[in-house]
């Protein structure tokens, strides 16, 4: 007998092979239906996030709905334009004929979401598969299982489960899923399950994106304007409790100006967080007890800087700013995902490009400086998913961009046109003129073919 999910998958199927998807008024129907739900149970995904997350409206808004209502702006504004077929040039070799492309979608597509953005990084890789023209089976986080019944009641709410469908539930769901056969997956998560993800794929062929994460560095140069940088980095480090995968992971700093940094970064963490943050109500609190054993376990053997207060009746941890921590040290072995802060020092910066360069490819790098010269030498040396030059994360808050992650940090990338992109094929297509045959091309090939041939192709 069949599963829920194989029933699921077999009607997506048979209504996109009808070409229910297809035509452009349905695209932009069903996206449209996601801003109108979205406000009018805007409270009720503020309860949800804070239950899961202990978000406060303010950071909801900027970090997941407003996102999510850019995403369908963006796409509304430019799907026509974006379902066009494109043109070509067509090679000389080819006359009379005419080149372009046709995107088309994949069919039905799988979208693997995960616990820290839980609405965002749901609905706006959604937005694009829509868009697309694809059916889609929503898979949101277990471990934020509020966020999760709301995606479930909101998409059961709006569309038809032949078109898109969620399937809650931990690692039974997930394994079960990843059985079947898509011709797409998109997943946001961490490395390991990212590589679990890709291996289940390959045994379809079914094409991917992974948006990973990794140790994404900050680096702050002798010449950086230190109040604003530390005041830039500190709301971006521990912007959701440091449980964002293009957070800072560690700092870089030049040992000349360290000791000023810490002490801007001290008072901003101050101001932005008050004198006791395990008691502010807007500061989130750390998902579940698992991450936060794990996160308390990284402290050890770091000088403290500042910070380091733990509850385990809220699962919350201050900002943490971690000294003497060196390249060895386990909180610089695997991606922080929390609010806690390394800070190493360099002298010249490109031993800062060096430490860099022998670690994995990150998600983002980020750079604090008033030098050309060294905005040069660190953009062009390194390799990063995108980053900042004079800031942290809010590259990735925008449509006009395309995001996504470089070597271990992900493959494939979305945002505004690049969402439309990722989820359809790019069919090359060449229509040939009937009016005229040029025998060039068929044999018997004649002594001066070649010579011929070669004159064209000039």
């Amino acid at each position: 007998m069949s599963s829920v999910i194989e029933q699921t998958l077999a009607r997506q199927r048979e209504n996109f092979a009808k070409g229910a998807t297809r035509g452009y008024e349905f695209r932009a129907e069903q996206i449209k239906k996601i801003p109108a739900w979205i406000h009018a149970h805007e409270q009720e995904i503020y309860d949800a996030l804070y239950a899961d997350l202990n978000k406060s409206p303010f950071e909801c808004y900027a970090t997941e709905i407003g996102i999510v209502l850019d995403e369908v702006k963006c796409t509304l504004k430019h799907l026509h334009a974006w379902m066009r077929p494109q043109r070509a040039k067509t090679p000389i070799t080819q006359f009379p004929s005419r080149c372009f492309r046709i995107s088309e979608p994949y069919g039905v597509v799988l979208i693997m979401s995960p616990w820290n953005y839980p609405f965002q990084l749901a609905l706006a890789p959604l937005v694009g598969a829509l868009a697309a023209g694809n059916c889609a089976v929503v898979k949101p986080s277990a471990y934020a299982p509020h966020t999760s019944q709301l995606l479930a009641r909101m998409i059961q709410e709006i569309y038809p489960d032949w078109l898109v469908s969620v399937v809650e539930g931990g690692r039974e769901q997930n394994a079960e899923l990843l059985q079947q056969r898509f011709d797409y997956i998109f997943f946001t998560g961490s490395v390991n399950v990212g590589k679990t993800v890709m291996r289940a794929a390959a045994e379809h062929l079914t094409p991917v994106t992974l948006e990973l994460g990794g140790k994404s560095p900050c680096i702050v140069d002798e010449t950086a304007d230190i109040r604003l940088a530390a005041r830039r980095i500190v709301w971006g480090k521990f912007l959701n409790a440091g449980q964002t995968c293009v957070a800072p992971d560690y700092l870089l700093v030049q040992d000349i100006v360290k000791d000023r940094l810490v002490a801007a970064m001290k008072k901003e963490i101050r101001r932005q967080f008050g004198k006791e943050p395990l008691e502010n109500k807007d500061y989130p609190k750390i998902i579940n007890e698992k991450h936060y054993e794990r996160l308390k376990g990284l402290m050890l053997d770091a000088e403290i800087l500042a910070g380091g207060h733990a509850s385990d009746t809220t699962l919350k941890i201050e900002p943490t700013l971690l000294d003497r921590v060196h390249g060895e040290h386990p909180v610089m072995k695997e991606e922080v995902f929390g609010p806690l802060f390394p800070i190493l020092t360099f002298n010249r910066i490109e031993e800062a490009v060096a430490f860099v360069n022998r670690r994995e490819k990150p998600l983002a790098l980020y750079l604090f400086t008033k030098s050309p010269e060294n905005e040069r030498l660190v953009l062009s040396r390194t390799s990063s998913g995108g980053g900042c030059v004079n800031d942290v994360v809010v590259h990735l808050a925008t449509s006009h961009m395309p995001f996504g992650g470089v070597g271990a940090s992900g493959m494939g990338s979305y945002h505004g046109e690049q969402s439309f992109r990722t989820f359809s094929h790019q069919k090359s297509i060449m229509k040939k003129a009937l009016w005229l045959d040029i025998p060039l091309r068929y044999p018997p090939y004649g002594k001066a073919s070649l010579s011929l041939l070669r004159k064209i192709q000039k």
